[in-house]
C-alpha cells in the first residue's frame, strides 16, 4: 500500500501543466534570440503563474479586455471627422500593426504572443486626434508643467498605472518594454519582439494613411513619387508584402543586418528631396510625405532594427516616475490622463 501511494506521488509530481508543455514548446522550437514566457523576468508585482496560459498570453489577454483598449474604437486615425465606415480607427491601426508583427514572428521563429501582446497595447495612451493630438498636449504640459506628453510613455503609464482603477495590468517587463520603445522618439526596444513591431507600426501607417487619404480624395495616387513605389509596389497591399519579404528572407544567419546598396540610398535620397515640397494635407498630415516613411522602413532599417542587441530592459517606468499630473479636459479624458494625477510609485 505504501509502495502505491510513493508510487503515485512520483506520478502526480510528474505531470505538468498545460503553461509548462508550452514553455517547454517555446524552448524547442522558437529561435535563439526569441523572447521566452519563462524568461519573462517577472512582473512588477509577483502573482501566481497561470496553470493554462504562458506569461505573455496572460498580458495579451489583459490587454484585450482593458478599458483602454476599447477606447482605441473612437479615436481617429489621422481623418477627425471622417464620413464613412472605411476609414482607419486607432483601434483598426493596432490590429494590423499586430497581424503584420506576428507574421513576421513567426517567419522568424520569435514569439508570437510577445508580439501581438506588444501590438496590441503599443498605442493604448495615443490620445484622440492623431498626432496632431499628441502635439496639442505636450504643448499644454509643456505651458503649465514644464514636462511634456509623449504618447508612448502614456501607453506604459494606462497598463503600469491608470487601468483597473489605478493598479494596473501588472505586464511583463518585455511587454512593458516594447510597448514603452515602439516609437521613433523612444529608445531601442530591448527584444527583437519589439523591434518588430516598432518597425511594422511604421509599415502599417504609412500605407493604410496613404490609403485613407486617396480614399478621401486629398492624395491622388499619381502624386506619389515614382521611384520608390516603382521598387516597393503601387498598392498597399504590395508594399506591405514587399517589405515583410524583405524582412523575413535574411541571410542564414538569424536577423543579420543588411545594408542597401548605396545606389539605392541615393534613389531613395533624390526622390524624398523630390516630393518635399508637394504637401497635399498640409502641416496636419505631414507624415503624406511617403517617402519619408518608407526610407525608414525599407531594407536598411529593417535589418538593422532586428540585428541590433537592443537597450537593456525596463525595470521601472522612467515615464511614470517623472510623468506630470494633467488637467482633466476634452482630449485628456478621452485618452485616459484624466483618470487622476500619476505619483511617483
Amino acid at each position: 500500500m505504501i509502495c502505491c501511494v510513493v508510487i503515485a506521488n512520483l506520478a502526480l509530481n510528474r505531470m505538468t501543466t498545460l503553461r509548462e508543455q508550452l514553455e517547454a514548446r517555446e524552448r524547442e522550437t522558437l529561435a535563439p534570440q526569441a523572447a521566452k514566457s519563462v524568461d519573462s523576468r517577472g512582473r512588477l508585482r509577483d502573482e501566481r503563474e497561470d496553470d493554462v496560459r504562458p506569461a505573455f498570453q496572460r498580458d495579451r489577454d489583459r490587454i484585450i479586455h482593458c478599458k483602454a483598449f476599447r477606447r482605441l474604437k473612437h479615436k481617429t486615425q489621422v481623418f477627425f471627422a471622417p464620413t464613412g465606415d472605411h476609414y482607419r480607427t486607432r483601434l483598426t491601426h493596432t490590429l494590423e500593426v499586430t497581424q503584420i508583427s506576428r507574421t513576421v514572428a513567426r517567419a522568424l521563429r520569435l514569439n508570437e504572443d510577445l508580439a501581438e501582446a506588444i501590438g496590441l497595447g503599443h498605442d493604448l495612451g495615443h490620445p484622440p486626434f492623431g498626432h496632431l493630438g499628441e502635439a496639442a498636449l505636450d504643448a499644454c504640459v509643456r505651458e503649465r508643467y514644464g514636462g511634456g506628453f509623449r504618447h508612448y510613455e502614456h501607453s506604459l503609464r494606462v497598463v503600469d498605472r491608470l487601468e483597473r482603477d489605478g493598479a494596473g495590468l501588472n505586464l511583463t517587463e518585455p511587454v512593458r518594454d516594447g510597448i514603452l520603445r515602439h516609437s521613433g522618439g523612444a529608445p531601442d526596444p530591448a527584444t527583437a519582439e519589439g523591434r518588430i513591431v516598432h518597425v511594422m507600426d511604421r509599415v502599417a501607417y504609412i500605407n493604410h494613411d496613404i490609403d485613407d487619404a486617396i480614399r478621401a480624395g486629398v492624395l491622388d495616387a499619381a502624386d506619389l513619387p515614382p521611384e520608390p513605389i516603382a521598387s516597393l509596389g503601387d498598392t498597399g497591399s504590395k508594399r506591405i508584402d514587399t517589405l515583410v519579404h524583405d524582412l523575413v528572407e535574411q541571410p542564414k544567419t538569424p536577423c543579420a543586418a543588411r545594408v542597401q546598396p548605396p545606389a539605392t540610398q541615393d534613389q531613395i535620397k533624390r526622390s524624398r528631396q523630390a516630393n518635399q515640397p508637394r504637401q497635399p494635407l498640409g502641416a496636419a498630415t505631414s507624415r503624406y510625405q511617403v517617402v519619408e516613411g518608407m526610407a525608414s522602413t525599407t531594407r536598411t532599417t529593417s535589418g538593422r532594427w532586428l540585428g541590433s542587441s537592443g537597450a537593456s530592459a525596463v525595470t521601472r517606468s522612467s515615464a511614470v516616475r517623472r510623468a506630470p499630473a494633467t488637467r482633466v479636459t476634452a482630449a485628456t479624458n478621452r485618452s485616459g490622463a484624466g483618470a487622476g494625477p500619476v505619483r511617483t510609485p
